[in-house]
């Protein structure tokens, strides 16, 4: 890492199996020459590296950065290996929408919001995302886009979404990173037990427990456990796409993760407020909420007996309830019946584990 270019640049040579002591030839600055020339007015430099980069007529940079962005909506690039555009990569589904798609991008100014807005514009996007039989034998990757992209939502997502529809997410932009939830001494026994930044994790307190995922402080050899779960990575090296697994840990994190039966507490006490009395109003209520979709009377009818049940075990064991509910460091509203709650709550954690709630579809 520097600041600035030496003057004169040093001298630099093809090293003779790599040993620093045996110099060969010298070599200069440069380019690969068969993906573009470098231009004649441009300094040797980092600077002329990056007016290389963003050339209009540079055939990589545009068509990279356009099938990442696709990656992130279709779940997976029009070149299936987004990390590699070179002799090992996988040959574009579609070229010629990938072609067009980094000529307007360019020919916009290099406008990202615009090249989203195409995106999920497109009749591509927002196909429905059931399939068929017959679509799952001929195109079991959706390559061919017969219909809409469905995918579990980023590690980040899961929990950003259920702070959001629990009212506790913090919507603050900028800032130093914050500290959320995580296991007790995690650290202990991996952390080097030196006096410097980064090796103890003082967990926030008030709002800044619930910011954003994007702003969670990140140890590279220490990554949260919960992101880490759901498959983000560890950030020891770049990756151009997450591998996407299926474990029962993801389930059980769901489940019994601290932010998330906090915001299952919280999501209880928006149903509750939502209708006065009637419990098939409140829970259809928590239902569309998380799903964007008006439950079955079959579904309202199960989460309806689930809510009985454990409202029945709370009225007979409080001490239970109040335990439950004290998870996480926002405060219960506190004119609201702990058994209640603690059984809406109950509720509440199945809808934010449901399949629709944790995918997109």
């Amino acid at each position: 890492m520097i600041m600035r270019e030496l003057s004169p640049p040093r001298p630099t040579f093809v090293l003779f199996r790599g040993q620093y002591d045996s110099p060969r030839e010298k070599v200069e600055p440069g380019v690969p020459d068969f993906v573009m020339p470098f231009p004649e007015s441009a300094p040797r430099n980092r600077l002329g590296l990056a007016r290389w980069l963003v050339d209009p007529r540079h055939p990589l940079t545009a068509r990279v950065v356009v099938n990442r962005l696709w990656q992130n909506f279709f779940s997976a690039g029009l070149v299936k290996s987004v990390e590699d555009f070179g002799f090992q990569a996988d040959y574009p589904s579609h070229p010629e929408l990938l072609d067009w798609l980094a000529i307007e991008f360019v020919q916009s100014g290099w406008d990202v919001k615009r090249l989203v807005r195409l995106m999920v514009s497109s009749a591509a996007y927002r196909q429905d995302s059931k399939s068929s039989d017959e679509l799952n034998e001929r195109d079991p990757e959706n390559r061919l886009l017969a219909r809409g992209p469905r995918q579990r939502l980023t590690a980040e997502m899961l929990r950003d979404q259920a702070l959001a529809l629990s009212g506790l997410l913090k919507n603050e932009i900028g800032g130093p990173p914050v500290y959320p939830y995580q296991p007790t001494n995690l650290y202990k026994g991996i952390v080097v037990a030196a006096d410097y930044p980064g090796t103890t994790y003082i967990e926030s307190k008030g709002d800044a427990l619930y910011r954003r995922s994007l702003y969670t402080f990140w140890k590279r050899t220490v990554p949260h456990p919960t992101l880490a779960t759901f498959d983000a990575p560890d950030r020891e090296v770049c990756v151009g796409r997450r591998l996407k697994t299926n474990t029962p840990l993801q389930a059980l994190a769901l489940m019994n993760d601290t932010i998330q039966l906090e915001a299952a507490r919280k999501l209880a006490e928006r149903m509750i407020g939502a209708a006065k009395s009637s419990a098939a109003e409140r829970i259809a209520f928590g239902f569309q909420f998380a799903t964007a979709r008006k439950p079955k009377f079959a579904e309202v009818k199960m989460l309806r007996a689930l809510l009985e049940k454990r409202l029945t075990a709370y009225r007979s064991d409080v001490r239970s309830a109040a335990a439950f509910l004290s998870v996480g460091a926002s405060k219960s509203n506190s004119a609201l019946d702990v058994a209640e709650l603690a059984a809406y709550a109950n509720v509440a954690s199945v809808i934010l584990n449901l399949d629709e709630t944790i995918t997109r579809n």
